[in-house]
């Protein structure tokens, strides 16, 4: 059996967040992400981005992990040894959030993360 795909659905409309969720509840290798739950998909209404809103979905599982150590202030040795990683494998990942996150830094990156609805502080 594979893992479902676990999809976030932030939708202002709640009827159509409802209906949405109904339907992807019948869906064999799917499931609807609860509430902080990090997910591999995220479902966002059309206005949300052509305003600039919509959440960055590029980050992968592992990025979004490393970017939530960052946002704790840890460094790439802390957050290697986090999660069994080396320094050098932290260094890339923590580079690419800055990258994918138009961020100058690391402290820009989470300010970009939270702005964009990413993380949570």
């Amino acid at each position: 059996m594979t893992k479902p795909i676990v999809i976030a659905i932030e939708i202002d409309d709640a009827e159509l967040a409802q209906r949405l969720a109904a339907a992807l509840a019948s869906a064999p290798d799917l499931r609807v992400a609860e509430n902080g739950e990090v997910a591999d998909v995220v479902l966002v209404h059309a206005d949300a981005i052509e305003h600039g809103e919509a959440v960055d979905t590029t980050l992968t599982k592992r990025e979004l992990e490393v970017l939530a150590l960052v946002a704790e202030g840890a460094s790439n040795k802390a957050i290697a040894r986090h999660l069994g990683i080396s320094v050098h494998t932290a260094k890339f990942h923590v580079g690419s959030l800055i990258d994918k996150l138009d961020a100058t830094g690391r402290t820009d990156a989470v300010t970009q993360a939270a702005r964009l609805g990413v993380i949570h502080l």
